[in-house]
């Protein structure tokens, strides 16, 4: 016997949810659904269909409780309008209570209203105690189960979109990224790319998200480059490796018989290894390749 597992977003640019669909049939893609999930029931989108064999058990995966009607989808849209007023009551009132330390970001409800979750950064890493911010904002609320949860910069920047320091019109993170990679230094490196902060630090005071596009295509172009400071044979005489333009399989060589120091650019092809060339040059004048005559 199989099932169907679907997997639902909640928001356009929201990670991807999974979920056991076998007590509603025939869900299709582009349908609205409403799922249970550890922080209540929420309106999502279907955006996958994987099919799940008796090999690969759903009795873990939470359930699609049904389709969502068109009172659904009014009452959603009729609680997205409320959110941020919802956000800045909140703000103004941890600005009373002297809580200058965080920024309440967003606030989001559920489809019907039960939920109401709201959204924090803080510039901190100790424990921030909201007991009190949350009761007040329970008592403003009292049809809504009032949460405080905190995120981090990359997902502020996401949830307030805007202008990318590349200068594209809406940054990565607010068109497509769902899921946030591990971002280091060493990437930047491994491309060449300038290691001023300005330069490689987003909106969100992080390392772009971007270095790590062409970080796997450049590793695998470097490993059939010479290294740096290599010594290589080219068609104009002997010389040392300055860098190399990895996606371009250029190498930039600095000849030894040149005292002006100029820099020529060569592709892979037209090099050979130096140290090959000097075993190759040795090995035609040893002693033993030579004729003996026997006098």
């Amino acid at each position: 016997m199989s099932s169907t597992i679907v997997g639902v977003r909640f928001n356009k640019i929201g990670k991807i949810y999974h979920f056991d669909s076998s007590e509603v049939p025939d869900v299709k893609i582009g349908d609205h659904v409403i799922v249970d999930t550890s922080r209540g029931q929420h309106l999502g989108e279907v955006v996958q269909m994987i099919e799940a064999s008796s090999a690969n058990p759903v009795a873990d995966w939470k359930k699609v409780e049904r389709r969502a009607t068109p009172r659904d989808l009014i009452l959603c849209q009729t609680f997205v309008k409320k959110q941020t007023d919802a956000m800045l009551n909140c703000r103004a009132r941890a600005q009373e209570i002297n809580l200058s330390h965080i920024k309440v970001v967003a606030a989001e409800f559920n489809y019907d209203g039960s939920r109401l979750a709201f959204l924090y950064s803080s510039d901190t890493e100790d424990k921030i105690d909201l007991k009190s911010l949350r009761h007040d904002m329970q008592k403003q609320y009292p049809q809504s189960q009032v949460e405080m949860h905190q995120i981090g910069p990359r997902d502020v920047a996401k949830l307030l979109g805007g202008m990318g320091s590349c200068g594209l019109e809406r940054r990565c993170c607010s068109r497509f990224l769902i899921d946030f990679s591990p971002i280091s230094i060493k990437m930047a490196k491994e491309q060449s790319i300038s290691l001023t902060p300005s330069e490689i630090t987003g909106m969100c005071g992080r390392l772009r998200c971007c270095l790590i596009y062409e970080y796997e295509q450049y590793l695998s172009a470097r490993k059939e480059l010479p290294k740096r400071n290599k010594r290589v044979l080219t068609p104009l005489g002997e010389g040392k490796v300055v860098d190399v333009l990895p996606l371009q399989d250029i190498i930039l060589v600095r000849l030894e018989n040149d005292e002006r120091g100029t820099i020529h650019e060569f592709d892979r092809d037209l090099l050979e290894p130096w140290d090959e060339f000097e075993m190759l040059r040795r090995k035609v004048k040893s002693p033993c390749h030579l004729h003996d005559d026997g006098g």
